[in-house]
């Protein structure tokens, strides 16, 4: 455990070194505050709060940038010591493989939480400020919103920690990271649509297609947000589909849990069989 904490520190103090976790802060919050204020304009005229339309616009946000932020950050975290040889003078000291990966992906976990929750908690102190008003469902959404989005980019941490342990050249995990981020964020949905389409609605059956949602940690994360609360539904212009594929709360949180467990223990069991 000493070992795991000692290097899940020494990736905390990188990042802090490296200013990516101030970069990375102030973009999330200027992101969020510009949707906050200018998203949410037209809100006096539908009548919804403009903490409910901020969810709203944040989620579409989230699934985007978290992603690629989590994947610049982890790609290379393991490859990338292995090419420079700093990875052999690691394992030199008493730690096992699994503590550095797990030590890695706590230090980043720590590094990208504390930039996802400052950054968008800069949106919701600003609407406070502005004397912006929200009911209990409201404030209730924006916390799991901060909190799923934490997770899901936790998901894509451990995503980028399996490219980095399957590959053997830095530029290679930097290839499958981009490609992770285009099948995850861009080509499931895209896919999925056209099958659908493809079948005329019928090539999955609606039973089915909830489950389906689930291989894809983006999808869950959509589906968390934007169908698990009522007050947030009704502007998310996902209604119609939640119909069809609603799911608890707690299945939806699970399924984001399970895409960071996978990847972590399928990263752990590549890397304790590699040669350096």
């Amino acid at each position: 455990m000493t070992a795991l904490l000692a290097i899940a520190l020494k990736e905390i103090r990188a990042g802090v070194r490296n200013r990516w976790v101030i970069a990375a802060t102030l973009v999330l919050a200027a992101l969020a505050v510009g949707l906050a204020f200018l998203g949410s304009a037209p809100t006096g005229s539908v009548g919804a709060s403009r903490l409910a339309v901020t969810v709203v616009s944040l989620a579409s946000l989230t699934i985007f940038l978290l992603p690629l932020i989590a994947l610049l950050l982890s790609f290379d975290r393991l490859v990338g010591e292995m090419e420079a040889g700093t990875m052999l003078l690691l394992l030199s000291y008493p730690v096992s493989r699994g503590q550095v990966v797990w030590g890695k992906f706590l230090g980043l976990f720590v590094l990208l939480a504390v930039s996802t929750a400052v950054g968008y908690g800069a949106a919701g102190l600003g609407i406070v400020l502005a004397g912006g008003q929200a009911g209990f469902g409201d404030w209730a959404a924006f916390l799991a919103l901060i909190a799923t989005s934490i997770l899901l980019g936790a998901s894509f941490l451990a995503l980028g920690l399996l490219a980095s342990a399957l590959v053997r050249e830095r530029a290679t995990a930097a290839g499958v990271a981009v490609g992770l981020w285009l099948v995850f964020v861009l080509l499931f949905d895209l896919a999925l649509l056209g099958f659908l389409a493809a079948t005329e609605g019928r090539g999955i059956p609606p039973e089915l297609f909830r489950w389906v949602l689930l291989l894809n940690p983006a999808d869950a994360f959509r589906l968390l947000n934007l169908t698990g609360f009522a007050d947030i539904r009704q502007f998310a212009g996902m209604a119609g589909l939640s119909e069809q594929a609603a799911l608890p709360i707690p299945v939806l949180a699970a399924a984001l849990a399970a895409w960071v467990l996978a990847p972590l223990i399928a990263a752990h069991a590549l890397f304790a069989r590699r040669t350096l």
